[in-house]
């Protein structure tokens, strides 16, 4: 035993303690890219086969002749509800899910909904495609809050593994302020790099099957259309875009395809993506009892920072749905016909996939700049597509047009990756040392964005001047509160957070909350309360101090599977043997006496 538990000649400790922190660093990279290609496939995948669902419905042959009297047009409608509507209720129950569930296991729950949906096509019927859209409005709000919050606490990890020797992560202490801003910056834009590619990926079905179905004549389709552009109001495309109908076993296969890639997500969210908490952090966060996880995001909105904010979550929010929706049918497909609508996709697809690594200038400029442009871009495009107006008249080429719409479409990709990274990376910043309120935080920020969803599902009947009036006027006004925020910020003005009340791991109905009142704020708590709860807080440290000294519990936060950790325990075991022999001879002599 002795030379078992000795010190070997030929073992270094601290190597092999950088080896393996250089392997826990190794890990958060690839939880990182796993979570962004697993997010991009679900929604390719999403994405392109509501795009060739909704086409195909469309087209008046195909609903007759393969469907006759099902009603495909209602079910669409009621289909388009489901999704559009049900995540307004969101707030009420993702941080419960959440906190329930954990990160990972919410992300894998959630793409597993995206591949019923996907199932669901293979038999068309109103109860098969109502109820899988309704689960999709279900979990659209938990996914994302759970992606935000994910890749934000992989760059708190990742600093933890670089800084490991330090004494506030030993002690499992609050990170000090700013410290790991730029692997947050880094995190974001590498996954909103990977994600946008999901609209490239989405147009694939239309591209490689579909297109060839389509009819060549735009005149055809565009015979009812009178005008494109600011004054349009509802483009009246007939009801005939298919030459021919698709054999239905292509499109078996099609979806067959779709299905495989929706159950590869889910094996990489539930095999490539590592835990976002260790175990016991995951128990306390959920041990702060059911009703005050239920109450806190709203209370949260008491922030300033999150209250100016929500101008631009719901911009955020309506500019991409404009941009695949409004813009690409009112001035590309109403001007290009419905042959070109896949490039003008994919080409937006890449311009924000290769514009979201400009957000990584932060690291060396000022934060406000990546919002700040992206909102300028998109408000030079808003004023040009306000003045924008085209009478169509028959036998005229209009594809000329197609140069300037995409050099809009670029442009608008440019604005949308400054805008999407900017907001998710600003969150994170300004959350960064608060690693148990960011699914708080980030739910708030996506449900807005539902708010937003829902909006344009309601003003899809607008002529097309109103919806780009309400973008302009929504993005002044994010603008203005983002000033006012930053000017708070930097003359230092306390934010009101609510107080997160202490786990309690033995809480028998609702008793937590005679103690812990999760309605005090902060900045709201006196000195003498402070005083109290630290001298409680440190009469818990050494109760859980001698607690881990009698069941060998870890003692530092990110040491305890090290090398030098498992070494020490093995002393610290090999003393207490020795002294248990010690007292055992001693209580034989004494016995003998």
């Amino acid at each position: 035993m002795e030379e078992f538990l000795g010190p070997q000649a030929e073992y270094n400790e601290e190597e092999e303690e950088r080896k393996y922190y250089r392997r826990k660093r190794l890990g958060v990279i690839k939880n990182v890219v796993a979570a962004s290609v697993g997010a991009m496939i679900v929604y390719s995948v999403y994405m392109g086969l509501l795009q060739m669902q909704l086409i195909l419905h469309y087209d008046m042959t195909y609903r007759e002749v393969k469907y006759s009297n099902l009603g495909l047009e209602d079910i669409d409608r009621k289909m388009l509800m489901g999704i559009n509507v049900t995540p307004i209720i969101g707030l009420l129950y993702t941080p419960v899910l959440i906190r329930f569930l954990g990160t990972k296991w919410m992300m894998f729950l959630a793409s597993g909904i995206y591949a019923l949906f996907v199932s669901t096509n293979y038999w068309e019927r109103y109860y098969t495609l109502v109820p899988s859209a309704i689960a999709i409005g279900v979990a659209i709000v938990p996914l994302w809050a759970s992606l935000g919050s994910y890749i934000t606490r992989m760059a708190q990890q990742y600093y933890e593994y670089v800084n490991y020797k330090e004494e506030h992560v030993q002690e499992q202490k609050k990170l000090p302020k700013g410290v790991c801003h730029n692997y947050i910056i880094i995190f974001h834009s590498v996954f909103n790099i990977i994600f946008h590619l999901s609209f490239v990926f989405a147009e694939f079905p239309m591209r490689l099957v579909l297109h060839g179905y389509l009819r060549d004549d735009d005149t055809h389709i565009l015979c009812n259309v009178k005008a494109c552009g600011k004054d349009t109001l509802i483009p009246g495309f007939n009801t005939t875009v298919l030459t021919n109908l698709p054999r239905s076993m292509l499109l078996i296969q099609v979806e067959s395809v779709l299905m495989g890639f929706a159950f590869l997500s889910m094996i990489i969210f539930l095999v490539l993506c590592g835990a976002a908490y260790r175990p016991t952090e995951e128990i306390d966060l959920r041990s702060i009892g059911w009703g005050n996880i239920f109450q806190l995001p709203f209370k949260h909105l008491r922030d300033y920072r999150l209250r100016l904010l929500c101008p631009f979550f719901i911009y955020s929010g309506f500019e991409v749905l404009f941009a695949i929706t409004g813009f690409s049918l009112t001035y590309g497909v109403c001007i290009l016909g419905l042959k070109n609508l896949w490039l003008l996709i994919v080409v937006y697809g890449l311009s924000c996939s290769v514009f979201s690594s400009l957000s990584l200038c932060i690291l060396r400029l000022p934060r406000w700049l990546c919002l700040v442009s992206g909102a300028a871009v998109h408000f030079v495009l808003l004023v040009t597509l306000l003045a924008f107006s085209l009478q169509r008249k028959d036998n005229e080429n209009y594809t000329w047009y197609l140069g300037p719409l995409l050099v809009i479409t670029v442009l608008w990709g440019l604005g949308t990756a400054l805008n999407k990274t900017g907001v998710s990376t600003l969150l994170g910043m300004l959350y960064a040392e608060e690693k148990e309120r960011l699914d708080f935080v980030y739910t708030i920020y996506h449900w807005w964005q539902a708010i937003a969803i829902f909006i344009v599902y309601l003003w899809s009947n607008l002529p097309m001047r109103a919806k780009l009036s309400i973008l302009l006027a929504t993005l002044l006004v994010a603008c203005y509160c983002y000033w006012v925020m930053e000017r708070r910020l930097a003359n230092d003005v306390r934010p009101r957070l609510p107080r997160i009340p202490r786990p309690r791991h033995k809480v028998k109905g609702y008793r937590y909350l005679e103690d812990d009142n999760s309605d005090e704020s902060d900045s709201e708590r006196s000195e003498e309360d402070e005083e109290k709860e630290e001298d409680e807080e440190h009469v818990v440290e050494e109760m859980g101090a001698e607690d881990r000294e009698e069941g060998g519990q870890d003692r530092g936060a990110q040491g305890a599977d090290s090398p030098r950790a498992r070494r020490r325990g093995a002393e610290g075991n090999r003393g207490k043997w020795e002294d248990a022999g010690v007292k055992d001879g001693e209580r034989e002599d004494h016995e003998g006496w």
